[in-house]
């Protein structure tokens, strides 16, 4: 097979399931699970507590990039397994991100929560999963739950598989940037927080 110019058939398939991925999300999400999550962000910042966001992998820079814009808005938060992260302690929230809900390092990070009486915030596409069992509040947000078999595209077209082509964990872990970035947006409402506002934390080394 050449690796010159072709059509781009995979790279326009692939784009048009992760967009109409995203635009039927806000759809699979639960009202209650998301004002629930919120509400438990505002507590948070209101009595001047930690919020610690944990994921492993790609799952874990969606993470980083939460924390960031809840550093913006003013809330104590950081990532688990930096060096300048403190110890969590009651109260406190841990938002944890595993689309399998079973991933050691998040699971492992929960466990250690609970166990100082930390609030749990389970993100995860499993209601069942290890991670959603130690959880006081699950966030279901969908994403594949197999891995495709046959990897040449044609090859599973003509066999009519229409599996998925984002690979992975993608589509869950893009659905879950837009959900955070989604919560980020009524944070701000609800704090009566603007733009200007949160420039004035955002780094000025870089």
């Amino acid at each position: 097979m050449s690796l010159g110019s072709q059509n781009l058939k995979a790279f326009y398939s692939a784009m048009d399931e992760i967009l109409s991925f995203l635009k039927d999300l806000k759809e699979k999400l639960s009202n209650s699970e998301v004002d629930k999550m919120i509400g438990m962000l505002l507590e948070a910042w209101g009595w001047g507590k930690i919020v610690l966001v944990v994921g492993a992998g790609r799952s874990g820079l969606v993470g980083r990039a939460f924390a960031m814009r809840l550093m913006h808005l003013g809330f104590r938060t950081y990532v688990v397994g930096e060096t300048i992260t403190p110890a969590i302690g009651p109260n406190d929230v841990l938002v944890a991100i595993s689309g399998s809900g079973s991933t050691a390092i998040v699971v492992t990070a929960a466990e250690a929560a609970k166990k100082v009486g930390a609030k749990v915030i389970a993100i995860t596409s499993f209601r069942d999963s290890p991670l959603a069992k130690i959880a006081d509040h699950v966030v279901v947000v969908p994403g594949r739950t197999k891995t495709a078999v046959e990897q040449d595209y044609f090859s599973r077209q003509i066999l009519g598989i229409h599996e998925p082509l984002a690979p992975l964990g993608t589509l869950f872990e893009l659905g879950t940037a837009v959900f955070l970035d989604s919560i980020v947006a009524e944070l701000m409402y609800r704090l009566g927080k603007s733009e200007i506002e949160m420039k004035y934390r955002h780094a000025v080394i870089e």
